[in-house]
């Protein structure tokens, strides 16, 4: 008499999973890769001087 098919044991084969997270891995970019992507190219150095003398006017020194 053969076992119950409950009593055989299944591959526990995870291709599906795999396959579908390849899949959705290579068909987007990552949000970080974007955000990175769309910042502004150059950034104005007076800006930066400015928030870094206002720093220091506060008392921030490191």
């Amino acid at each position: 008499m053969s076992k119950h098919i409950n009593d055989q044991p299944r591959e526990q084969g995870n291709a599906r999973l795999r396959e579908f997270t390849r899949q959705e891995r290579e068909t987007g970019t990552h949000p970080a890769i974007d955000a990175l992507r769309h910042r502004p190219k150059d950034r104005d150095g007076d800006s930066r001087k400015t928030a870094e003398y206002a720093r220091i006017e506060r008392g921030h020194t490191a």
